[in-house]
């Protein structure tokens, strides 16, 4: 009864329940019609991504986050970090779009990404700097005390957080985890490891300043009532500030790791644009070297055997 009772969401949300159960359909739907398009660990990844960004969102881990600041943390690593991250490793665009109607995507779908201005704002919003200031400025935004507070207060305010947290997650991640050279991909291999790499230091910045102060800049959680009275309000700060100093950073650690990979698997198959034109130069190259060195060589052969 326990298990069943957690999953009964705090704050119910039909937007939440109407997003997930279009996505799961999607999913699924397109996993039957193409079974090849995601092997098993992809769908695992996907399922897993899914999972904890919905447990961050409507189950009762938001009652926790409501009253915790360690939960909160908690609660946004997965909904910004952990969840959007695995679902981008899952590379769940294909089958998701393969679960639509073919009319639905030709008719309702293609012709507004071809739209200009559609087109101008993701141009803006996925460019490497912009996507970069977005993900670490949502995390000082909302970490900051005074709107900290007016979040916890506003049930709005506090869906459109946790909403633009898991939003953001979604871009940020798919556009750094993408596998693929450029293009088709939006970033190169490169640019994807750097931003990766960039977004490390103001986390651990903000996390290391909430971890290591005295003052308690969130006293919203002893206003409303904690959910854990043994744990002191400062220590609960520091353990939030711990959580963004280290498992958050890590996560991006990981991100390029898996770039550089991508990076080096995408060079060694000679996928890389300037790779290609550098190996078909050498072609080139090599191709008119024998055809100069022939008749030379052949002439040579003849008079040492005169």
């Amino acid at each position: 009864m326990d298990f069943l009772r957690w999953w009964i969401p705090w704050e119910p949300s039909a937007v939440v329940v109407v997003v997930f159960a279009g996505a799961v359909w999607l999913y699924w739907r397109g996993q039957r019609r193409s079974p090849m398009t995601a092997p098993w660990y992809r769908q695992l990844l996907f399922w897993a991504g899914l999972l904890i960004i919905y447990t961050g969102l409507h189950t009762r881990l938001d009652y926790y986050a409501e009253h915790e600041f360690f939960i909160h943390r908690i609660q946004h690593m997965g909904l910004h970090h952990m969840g959007p991250f695995l679902i981008a490793l899952g590379y769940p665009g294909i089958t998701m779009r393969r679960g639509l109607p073919v009319r639905f995507r030709t008719r309702w779908l293609k012709p507004p990404l071809q739209w200009g201005p559609v087109r101008s704002v993701l141009a803006v919003l996925l460019h490497p700097f912009v996507a970069a200031l977005i993900f670490v400025g949502l995390i000082y935004l909302w970490l900051w005390p005074a709107v900290h507070f007016e979040a916890m207060l506003d049930w709005r305010l506090y869906r459109v957080m946790n909403f633009s947290m898991a939003a953001d997650g979604m871009l940020f991640w798919w556009l750094i985890l993408d596998h693929r050279p450029r293009p088709p991909a939006r970033l190169s291999p490169g640019v994807r490891v750097f931003v990766a790499l960039a977004v490390i230091l103001p986390q651990i910045l903000i996390g290391a300043y909430i971890s290591l102060t005295k003052t308690d800049l969130y006293p919203i959680y002893s206003l409303c009532g904690r959910a854990f009275a043994g744990i002191p309000a400062i220590m609960d700060q520091h353990i939030g500030g711990l959580i963004l100093w280290i498992p958050s950073s890590m996560m991006s650690v990981l991100a390029a790791l898996i770039g550089f990979a991508h990076w080096i698997r995408l060079d060694s198959k000679g996928r890389l644009p300037r790779n290609r034109r550098q190996r078909e130069l050498l072609r080139l190259r090599q191709a008119a070297a024998a055809q100069c060195e022939g008749p030379d060589a052949l002439a040579g052969s003849t008079g040492k055997s005169a």
